[in-house]
């Protein structure tokens, strides 16, 4: 009765908002003592209820056509709360979750029972140019205009209107260059841009660096590796001397700020777009050199990353390149789990490809909101209606598609043949690990590290500063989007929520994001390469094999 009856949302100063449908007894209860209801006499009383009863109704047509609205609501009243000293008054309030967060991070965080020794990482490196996106575009005399996503990139304008097109979304993305020479004129123009900086560049490389900033750890990388990259690598990294090449190949990094505004186009966040003409890693044509040197280096784990950069080649290359890439990858004995690191793609055959040819093949993935979705509608999976994310993407949508990956092309089903057993989902608010039964460990750490680094590197950093960041992960959420679905909340003292659907477990936790992003390239490598390090295979499940 008391869940029925307690179907309030906000009471402050004698005011109530009711929801017409019922809400668990957890949540009446805390929302039951998140108000305050005042009534000073009995005809007051009776004008509020029947004012009360209007908005029930109100609210229960809006439930029908928005089933989201409660968990949005409570969500919205619980920071509310928070965002007001308990005097009642305007100051900003102190940053108890995010101080609590923090904290509980360092007790969640611990290291394997079963460390890595060795791991190699393949194929894709360059030289990362990072410069201000609208500073360039205004330096190549471009000026602002309407945004357009363009598959790949032929000219100027194209590159101008594709940076509008994704910077209005607040959304990274990397797209290849047709035109060599127009592309060398954009690279001089970034380099000689002021306060332009050069980086160890590419996915591969990218984790590799950050992989070998553990003692521990032997890091080989292969790739494409010029006179100018070698020299930025860390020197413990091991590079075969038939990565080595002459000359460097770059990538254009083109970054805005938070609020940064270029004509009519404003970010809602921090990203970055990438533009490169890079027929080498293009080509994964490391990718044979890569897997032929693993037999002798014997590593504990073997980080893929590249796939992407051949959908700028044109189909004719990428079909007949994939194929060999999958022969390549099927050659890895079963013993090196795999991971595959996803990046931006735009074509939809490309894209169900490697889900269909490429993905069951790997132990281990690790994306973004914007692949994910994009596999969904190239796949043909849950909620591929959807043009774009609205904002925080929701939990309950992500949480289905993982589900439905790790059920479609994975080995949710004990009977598949498919190895892909672990999904690494990350966004700018809150990560998600998804794991099969039996395979993965420590988990709990790992995903509170790729959020914790994601914090701190984002800023510059080496360790979360509380002044710094900002919460902005939902406290509340759903299981799934749709029913059954379990109602589920977000502890700050013990960051990690865990719910399970079949014998697939998923953790999520927040993300303090950094309110000024010093850099956001390379984030996602370094949350995947956390998250691995924090992580362990059980090797019965490569027995079984």
């Amino acid at each position: 009765m008391l869940s029925f009856l307690l179907n309030f949302v906000y009471c402050s100063a004698g005011s109530c908002l009711l929801l017409a449908r019922p809400l668990s007894v957890t949540v009446s209860k805390r929302l039951f003592f998140l108000c305050v209801s005042q009534v000073d006499s009995v005809e007051v009383m009776w004008r509020k209820a029947v004012l009360v009863a209007v908005l029930a109704f109100g609210m229960g047509y809006l439930y029908h056509t928005d089933p989201e609205l409660p968990a949005r609501v409570l969500n919205y009243v619980s920071k509310s709360l928070l965002q007001v000293q308990p005097s009642g008054g305007s100051e900003p309030r102190p940053q108890i979750l995010e101080e609590s967060i923090a904290r509980a991070w360092q007790t969640l965080i611990i290291a394997p029972a079963r460390r890595w020794g060795r791991v190699a990482v393949g194929v894709n490196a360059c030289v990362d140019v990072v410069v201000s996106g609208v500073g360039l575009l205004q330096a190549l005399a471009l000026e602002p205009g309407s945004g357009r996503d363009h598959e790949v990139l032929h000219s100027k304008e194209d590159l101008k209107e594709a940076f509008v097109h994704y910077m209005g979304k607040g959304a990274a993305a990397e797209r290849f260059f047709s035109d060599k020479q127009v592309f060398q004129r954009i690279a001089r123009a970034a380099a000689e841009y002021p306060g332009a900086q050069l980086y160890v560049g590419g996915n591969a490389a990218l984790i590799g660096q950050k992989l070998v900033s553990h003692p521990q750890l032997v890091v080989l990388l292969c790739g494409p590796v010029g006179p100018k990259l070698h020299e930025l690598l860390d020197e413990q990294i091991v590079v075969p001397p038939e990565s080595l090449q002459e000359t460097d190949e770059y990538h254009l990094i083109l970054e805005y700020k938070s609020g940064e505004q270029w004509g009519s186009s404003r970010a809602p966040q921090a990203n970055r777009f990438i533009l490169s003409h890079d027929v080498s890693n293009g080509e994964m044509s490391a990718l044979e050199m890569f897997v032929a040197s693993l037999e002798e280096f014997r590593p504990d784990l073997v980080v893929l990353s590249g796939l992407h950069m051949m959908e700028g080649m044109g189909r004719d290359l990428w079909e007949n390149r994939l194929k060999e890439a999958v022969v390549a990858i099927s050659d890895v004995r079963n013993d090196m789990p795999i991971h595959l690191e996803l990046a931006s793609m735009t074509d939809k055959d490309y894209m169900n490809r490697i889900l269909q040819e490429v993905v069951p093949i790997v132990n281990s993935i690790g994306l973004n909101e914007q692949e994910l979705l994009f596999l969904a509608q190239s796949g043909g999976g849950p909620h591929a209606d959807l043009t774009s994310w609205n904002g925080i993407p929701n939990v309950g949508r992500v949480s289905d598609i993982l589900m439905w990956i790790l059920e479609q092309h994975g080995r949710a089903d004990p009977e598949s043949e498919a190895d892909l057993t672990r999904i690494h989902f990350h966004t700018l608010a809150y990560h998600i690990l998804a794991t099969v039964d039996g395979h993965w460990g420590n988990q709990v750490a790992a995903v509170a590290a790729g959020a914790r680094v994601a914090s701190s590197q984002a800023c510059g950093l080496q360790t979360v500063d509380i002044t710094k960041v900002v919460l902005k992960a939902p406290l509340n959420f759903y299981s799934s989007f749709s029913e059954p679905r379990e109602s589920l909340t977000v502890d700050p003292t013990r960051p990690v929520t865990a719910w399970r659907r079949g014998n697939v477990l998923f953790h999520l936790t927040p993300v303090l994001v950094c309110k000024q992003p010093l850099r956001t390239v390379g984030l996602g490598d370094a949350i995947s390469a956390e998250g691995l390090l924090y992580s362990e295979i059980v090797p019965q499940a490569y027995w079984e094999i």
